[in-house]
């Protein structure tokens, strides 16, 4: 399958590492934001084209489809070009940063008929990969879910340290990985959802700090805490308050509640849930079936996000 990659920054680059494993997989073209940055990625991952045009990336001979790992702000516009040209999509989150372009974008994918599915990773990864299973057979039932977002971003840069063109957001950005967990691990939409933020950044203008609570029907709890004033160990930490007991994700490992090594390497083909989660990708191009994180599926979190920003 011949695809373009669209985006050169940090998370362009995980896919591109994720891809390098995956059989039959060619990425024939980048499409970037900043020149010389793209020649280069696109020079590292022995990609034969790129342009900081996306059109023309799409338009290269043989391309089925795109990976967005493009800014916030153009992910549904581009989402849309992508399914208006007659190729898949999987983007990153947030499809969308806010409800109404999310809904034109399923609203899209049912025209076009195409897969298009977002990067909620979190579904992937074989530590909440472990949880779910447990929790679908019965073993394990949500009591509390309890989140840390934590990164230290005073000034605009990516996770590479270098200078980002667009500013990230707390709610739409990085709660929309945590929404979608809690809504996907219990089965349910929220039925409470309130947020706070604290002080906003005087030149970036977002808020730097934000508190989320959600409830689902059953009664599970879900409590997020955002920040980009942290000190310290960068990313998100996932606490499962259980019935049956008290796990600890990270990223693609998971511990217990005294932090014993939880095995997971027999969850699924990988150990990196961004490889799984563009595998499933292309398995369900190949397949012609809705993918897991669909558009569809991605709705229901973009709007409780919605109803979040609201209390603010």
């Amino acid at each position: 399958m011949r695809i373009v990659l669209a985006g050169e920054g940090a998370i362009a680059r995980k896919h591109a590492a994720a891809i390098e494993r995956i059989d039959g997989i060619d990425i024939v073209s980048v499409a970037g934001g900043a020149a010389t940055a793209t020649e280069e990625f696109a020079a590292q991952i022995g990609a034969r084209h790129w342009s900081l045009d996306l059109e023309e990336c799409l338009d290269q001979a043989g391309v089925e489809a795109a990976i967005l790992a493009t800014p916030t702000q153009m992910h549904a516009s581009q989402a849309t070009q992508v399914l208006n040209a007659g190729k898949h999509v999987l983007v990153e989150i947030p499809m969308a940063d806010n409800l109404a372009d999310s809904e034109a974008l399923v609203e899209k994918q049912t025209t076009t008929g195409l897969t298009a599915m977002v990067c909620h990773t979190r579904r992937f990864n074989p530590s909440h990969q472990w949880i779910h299973n447990k929790m679908a057979s019965g073993e394990l039932t949500l009591q509390h879910l309890v989140v840390e977002t934590y990164f230290f971003r005073r000034e605009n840069k990516n996770a590479l340290g270098q200078p980002r063109s667009w500013t990230d957001h707390l709610l739409w950005h990085h709660a929309a990985h945590t929404v979608d967990l809690f809504q996907y691990q219990t089965g349910e939409t929220a039925s409470k959802a309130w947020a706070q933020e604290g002080p906003h950044h005087p030149e970036l203008g977002i808020a730097m700090d934000m508190t989320v609570g959600l409830q689902a029907p059953s009664g599970a709890l879900c409590t997020l805490a955002l920040s980009f004033n942290n000190e310290g160990p960068f990313g998100t930490f996932f606490r499962y308050i259980c019935d049956n007991g008290t796990y600890v994700a990270r990223y693609d490992d998971l511990v217990d509640g005294n932090d014993q090594p939880i095995d997971v390497s027999h969850v699924d083909v990988s150990m990196d849930g961004i490889e799984l989660q563009d595998r499933e990708f292309f398995n369900a191009i190949a397949e012609a079936r809705e993918p897991n994180a669909s558009v569809r599926q991605a709705l229901d979190a973009m709007r409780t996000l919605n109803r979040l920003e609201q209390t603010l």
